[in-house]
């Protein structure tokens, strides 16, 4: 008989679990086969879900609230999605997503093989979507350029003509400490102005 096992994540310790174990208890799903994550989705190091792995036998279901609650990285969704429903034979069942479920349904019509295409289709949205953010960032960045915005750090020197102290500073007509003082910077701020005025001279 197959058992039936929900997971469960939430981002931080902060953060509230209640809705997603209505959700698994609405399956029917008793507590002792619910395994529960308070941590990122970023990767799949994730001390309960490789607990639910290794207790899940061929036949079993995983249910989950979400695909994002599985993890936020596609390419690692698509690897965790295949080992477990051909390596391990258990089903899974997104909860948001009746295609994401890879039980049979109907003569015809194989789960697996419909929430793979599904998948398949999200991860290349979700790609898309992070290249579009990349281009609209650094379409941002070049228009604001244009409009002589400055990124990074402010080359304040600021209230002195720094070639001249450094000239001042060479012939040792004044400490390095007064060097800083007459422009007026901190002492990390000044070495590195130091640094780029070297490389204007080579």
């Amino acid at each position: 008989m197959a058992n039936c096992f929900g997971y469960v994540r939430v981002s931080s310790r902060e953060q509230n679990e209640d809705r997603q174990l209505v959700a698994m208890f609405e399956q029917g799903i008793v507590k002792k086969n619910i395994y529960i994550d308070k941590q990122s989705g970023k990767d799949f190091e994730r001390p309960q879900y490789k607990k639910m792995l290794k207790k899940v036998k061929k036949g079993d279901v995983i249910f989950i609230k979400s695909i994002d609650r599985l993890g936020r990285n596609y390419s690692e969704i698509l690897e965790q999605w295949a080992y477990i429903t051909k390596e391990k034979g258990v089903d899974i069942v997104v909860l948001d997503m009746p295609l994401l479920d890879t039980r049979e349904r109907g003569e015809a019509l194989i789960g697996v093989f419909i929430s793979d295409l599904v998948l398949q289709i999200l991860s290349y949205v979700a790609e898309t979507e992070r290249e579009f953010i990349r281009k609209r960032q650094a379409e941002g960045i070049a228009a604001a350029k244009a409009k002589g915005v400055k990124f990074g750090r402010s080359n304040k020197c600021i209230n002195c003509d720094f070639g001249a102290v450094v000239k001042s500073w060479r012939n040792k007509e004044i400490t390095i400490k007064e060097a800083i003082e007459k422009c007026g910077i901190s002492e990390s701020t000044f070495y590195r102005r130091l640094r780029e005025y070297h490389e204007t001279e080579k």
